[in-house]
């Protein structure tokens, strides 16, 4: 089958030819459709990240067929028994294990789910990862009730759009920050009530005369514009963590942290059932993930590259015949 195949890091993954895998016991051959790249992706052809083993083909997110049926993929493995965190052998789909960015993947049939009937192949392999963390964030940790004002920061990348579009869809009012004016005019466009360019002097201080306060904030980037959300929030805001791109956070004040009795909450991908409660929440709301762009498989180089740049507003997508 074809593959893209990381071979060392420091490189990007090539296109070539592997083995067909063959499924074990309770496992299932899943011939894919699409998949869809993520930020991890990129790190690993890098270097910057942790327990690489090469050759190893990427990819967390697939869609595609699997006994006549049309499937998505839990990329969570071994979530373990505890709904509280991930279990010690916990692992994203797509290093160590091989992923998506193939013909063909086995996956224990636990981990197969049927997959929105309104979506498409590209629209459906946008869905899995940023979904599924979206969901965990926002209502298992978040606890986001209907009427509540969401502040989402980052708005562009996968994760933050579908938090977006979750969150509107569960009725709450949703602000987003960019450093794109672009990125935000679509957001906007998508439904989303007003933005702030975090580029600009006292963006802190136009969302807060915007919304008034807010009741959870989803970050993803940490550093020190971290520092000015407590300012933001309502007494009994939910700072919803699940990246810290950006690293440390200095300034941090937590005299509004204990004062508006504010929770800062953790959050990394979810569990089968909160992915099968992602799925049936998109299913019921007709949510359609939003797709960057489309590269063929063989194109893939070209896909790393994109997502490498930053310019991308949604999910870059992998076609693969």
């Amino acid at each position: 089958m074809k593959a893209l195949v990381l071979r060392s890091p420091n490189q990007l993954p090539e296109y070539t030819d592997t083995d067909t895998p063959i499924p074990l016991p309770g496992q299932k051959l899943v011939q894919l459709h699409a998949a869809a790249l993520n930020h991890r992706d990129v790190y690993m052809t890098q270097g910057l990240y942790s327990r690489i083993r090469v050759p190893c083909i990427l990819g967390s997110d697939g869609a595609g067929m699997c006994d006549e049926r049309r499937v998505l993929l839990y990329p969570a493995l071994e979530w373990g028994e505890q709904t509280a965190a991930q279990g010690k052998d916990f692992r994203v789909l797509g290093m160590p294990d091989d992923g998506t960015f193939a013909e063909h993947i086995c996956m224990p049939s636990s981990y197969v789910f049927p997959m929105p009937d309104h979506l498409n192949w590209e629209q459906a392999a946008a869905l899995p990862l940023a979904g599924l963390t979206a969901w965990r964030v926002l209502f298992s940790r978040c606890r986001l009730k209907s009427g509540e004002k969401v502040l989402i920061s980052g708005i562009g990348g996968g994760v933050a759009l579908t938090a977006m579009q979750l969150a509107i869809a569960a009725g709450a009012e949703v602000f987003v920050t960019s450093g794109s004016e672009e990125k935000i005019e679509k957001a906007i466009a998508l439904g989303a009530g007003a933005g702030a360019n975090y580029r600009n002097e006292g963006w802190d201080k136009q969302l807060k005369q915007d919304a008034g306060g807010f009741d959870v904030i989803v970050d993803s980037a940490a550093g020190d514009g971290f520092s000015l959300f407590p300012a933001l929030c309502n007494p009994g805001a939910r700072i919803g963590v699940y990246g810290g791109s950006l690293g440390k956070v200095n300034g941090l004040s937590m005299q509004p942290v204990f004062w508006k009795q504010i929770s800062i909450l953790g959050s990394t991908m979810g569990s089968p059932e909160e992915f099968d409660a992602m799925l049936r929440f998109v299913g019921a709301h007709r949510i359609v993930p939003v797709v960057d762009t489309v590269f063929p498989l063989e194109e893939g180089a070209a896909a790393f590259e994109r997502m490498d740049r930053g310019d991308q507003f949604g999910k870059i997508v992998l076609k693969i015949a």
